[in-house]
């Protein structure tokens, strides 16, 4: 068992944009909880990144608005208490001295084009599946690409069972990726793969990376 709990490389400024954007999960989570059991899933289909819709909307069929549009609001739903901690754990470890890097408004720009482009690659990767897709992940997988480009060596405080070391951000994001990369390929041949969206992990962080290169090369 590995629980990467804290990084120990200081952040120059107060990350207020990862703090927004954990304030807004958390917001959009409690007001899921008000929600009768009908009602939340009407939320969830309304405002999940739902596959199937976009090669309707390529057949021309459907609103572009309905596919479309969740490929954003998404973001800011989770499937459950776990779901959203685990998310907003590894936003708060890894987002800070991104958002440093980037600056606060760069950074939320930055943000969104990773969990869009997860969002595409998930729908690619599933484009006949009626399940709607929700959590930050896909977004907060680029933050940690990114992290992985700027500061592989930092050290994340770990727990490793019952001991707490501090391992190479390298070592942590690297083996995040892999199990990630592939649980994503087990799913491929399936029609409809449900559970965790691992394609939008994949592609979150590989664009974080793309852009975060793009960006040093500047």
């Amino acid at each position: 068992m590995f629980i990467p709990l804290k990084d120990l490389n200081p952040r120059r400024g107060i990350p207020f944009m990862t703090v927004l954007l954990i304030l807004g999960n958390v917001a959009a989570f409690a007001y899921q909880t008000t929600l009768t059991p009908h009602a939340e899933k009407a939320l969830v289909f309304a405002y999940g990144t739902v596959p199937q819709r976009f090669p309707a909307l390529l057949a021309g069929h459907g609103e572009w608005t309905a596919a479309l549009l969740p490929l954003v609001t998404s973001m800011f739903l989770h499937g459950g208490l776990l779901h959203l901690a685990g998310n907003m754990l590894f936003l708060w470890i890894f987002g800070d001295n991104v958002e440093d890097y980037f600056g606060h408004f760069a950074y939320l720009l930055f943000y969104f084009v990773c969990g869009i482009a997860a969002g595409l690659l998930h729908v690619a990767t599933n484009a006949h599946s009626a399940l709607p897709a929700l959590g930050a992940s896909g977004a907060i997988s680029g933050v940690m690409g990114a992290y992985l480009v700027l500061y592989p060596r930092s050290r994340i405080l770990t727990l490793v069972f019952i001991f707490l070391v501090p391992i190479p951000a390298v070592i942590i994001l690297g083996w995040w990726f892999v199990l990630q990369f592939l649980s994503g390929m087990s799913t491929l041949g399936m029609r409809t793969a449900g559970g965790v969206a691992w394609w939008a992990h994949v592609g979150g962080f590989l664009t974080g990376m793309a852009v975060t290169i793009g960006a040093r090369r500047k």
